[in-house]
Formats: C-alpha cells, structure tokens, sequence
C-alpha cells in the first residue's frame, strides 16, 4: 500500500526537540537570548535580567520548569572569553601540600644536539653535546621569552641541557639550579648507539622501547616506570621552591614524563607527548598543587622574531 509522505511543518514535536538554554550573568547587564525554545510545538523566549552585583555567575537550565538553575560563582576578573576560571580539585595534585601561591612552570627542551643530529639514542649519557644549531636554537628561545619575568630556572646538570640554560639565563642575576631529578631516562647499552644499529642489533629491546617503552626492561628495570616517579620528584622540588614563576630546561623523555605526570596520565602514554629541540610547554599551578597545561610544545620562535607574553 503506498502511502503519501509529507515534509516536516515547524511546528511538528518529534522534529523540534526540546532544546538547552545557557545564559551568562555580567554584573550590572542584561543578556537577552537571542534563540527561542520550541517544545512540543509552542514557543516561548528566554530573557535573562542581571542585578547589580560584583560576582560573574554563570547560569544553565534545559529550558524545563521543573529543573532548577545552578549558579557557579568565579572569583577572578579574567574576561569571560579568555582563559579558564578555577580548577580546584579537577585535577591531582603534584605536592600532597597546600604551597604558598599559584605557580606557572615554563617547560624548555635542550637545543639540537650532537646525537640528535647523528641520529643516535642519548638517553642520561653526557658525551652528547650542543650543536651550533643547537646553540641558535637556545638563543631564539632567550630572545623569546625577554619579556617573562621568572623567579629562578632549573636545569638538567648534563651537558646538553646545562648548556641551553645557560644561554637562556644570560644577563638574569639569580643563579641557575641544577636538578637530578631533571636528568635524562637510562637507557643503558642502548646509549650512544644509532638508532638503525640498535634496530639492527637488539631488535627486542628496541623495539620494545619504540613501541612499547612502559614495558621496556633491563635487568629488571623499567626506566620509562622509573621516569614518572622521577618527575614527581622533580615537580615537588620546583613547586615547593620560594617564587611564583619558574623556567625548567630538560630533556625530551624526562619533559614527556613530565607533562604526563601533571596531566595524570600512564607510562603507557608516554609517546603520545612529544616536543621538539627548542620547544615551549606553560603549566599552570593552584595553590592545590594541581595542573593546568596552557601551552604544549609552542616553536613560532624557532622561524621568526616571535616574542612570548603568557
């Protein structure tokens, strides 16, 4: 039997589901919805009036009166555009301690060095060292962050990323301060090799850190596993030091464990992090200790004059 179909009128229920409405309270202004709701065929608009008051709220409701509206209050003057609010307790905190103020951490990798650029895996040995790219590198990197102001910098003692922070801490009074929990990952007889002689020579174990590198081992040693207790150690050392604003310089595996760490992910996450020779990663801290990242792996330095203000 055939039937007639007809198109969908506006005002037919099933094709106009009810709909949510979310308003944004400003003190002293009135924000009008420009939308109207539609359920089950009638529609109404939404007008949402403001009294004066020196607290943002931020109201939703899915247009249904038997729902109550919630109201979260924000407690800084930040524009209701730009960046995010509060994040006490979203995350998990680094310090287990309540620390003075908030706290923002610039993370910088070391510049190209000789094993980069040799193709070779370099793991905590020092006998790699700063190219003169690298150098380059580090000094676009000093000139990009002129305008921050920070309390204190810590760096790796090895070579590579000793020498990066010293060049971004030219000409700034306080003395740099070396960590060994920012030390590079162990990576044992793999060190120094190219990386196509060790494919070549341990396929196992090589291919096991390439792709599986939480499940890496060597003699009983996880040094991917190892790394994240290793960070932890390393945030809690920089975010209970006295300031407000801190520069970090390290390595890759180590700025990868890192950042995982305060995001609050695995070692089996581990490669999904990466960051070049050069690049800039921000966090931001509450007074909780916990994380908020800003910006990951930032390099318009690395090809123009560009200058950061964060």
């Amino acid at each position: 039997m055939h039937q007639n179909h007809r198109r969908p009128q506006r005002g037919d229920a099933t094709q106009y589901p009810k709909k949510m409405v979310c308003g944004v309270l400003l003190s002293s202004i009135s924000v009008i919805c420009p939308c109207t709701t539609s359920i089950y065929g009638s529609k109404r608009s939404t007008k949402i009036q403001t009294r004066s008051c020196a607290t943002r709220r931020i109201q939703c409701s899915n247009s249904g009166p038997d729902l109550p509206l919630t109201t979260e209050n924000f407690q800084n003057d930040a524009s209701m555009t730009g960046g995010a609010y509060d994040f006490e307790r979203a995350t998990t905190s680094l310090t287990s301690l309540s620390i003075s103020s908030s706290k923002k951490v610039t993370l910088v990798r070391h510049g190209l060095s000789s094993w980069n650029e040799e193709s070779r895996v370099q793991g905590s040995s020092n006998l790699s060292i700063l190219t003169e790219t690298g150098v380059r590198q580090a000094e676009r990197c000093r000139k990009a962050l002129t305008s921050m102001h920070f309390d204190q910098c810590f760096s790796s003692p090895i070579s590579r990323a000793k020498s990066t922070a010293e060049v971004l801490w030219q000409g700034r009074e306080e003395p740099l301060i070396f960590l060994d929990s920012l030390k590079e990952a162990h990576l044992f007889f793999l060190e120094g090799m190219k990386n196509v002689d060790a494919k070549e020579r341990y396929p196992k174990e090589y291919t096991t850190w390439r792709e599986d590198p939480a499940n890496f081992c060597v003699n009983g040693v996880y040094p991917v596993r190892k790394l994240w207790g290793t960070a932890r150690e390393a945030w809690r050392e920089i975010l209970l030091s006295p300031g407000e604003s801190f520069l970090v310089v390290t390595h890759k595996s180590i700025l990868r464990s890192l950042i995982c760490t305060a995001l609050g992910l695995p070692p089996e996450r581990f490669r999904a992090i990466d960051v070049n020779n050069g690049g800039i990663s921000v966090f931001n801290f509450n007074k909780r200790g916990e994380a908020m990242l800003q910006s990951l792996n930032m390099t318009a330095h690395m090809y123009n004059d560009h200058v950061y203000l964060y």
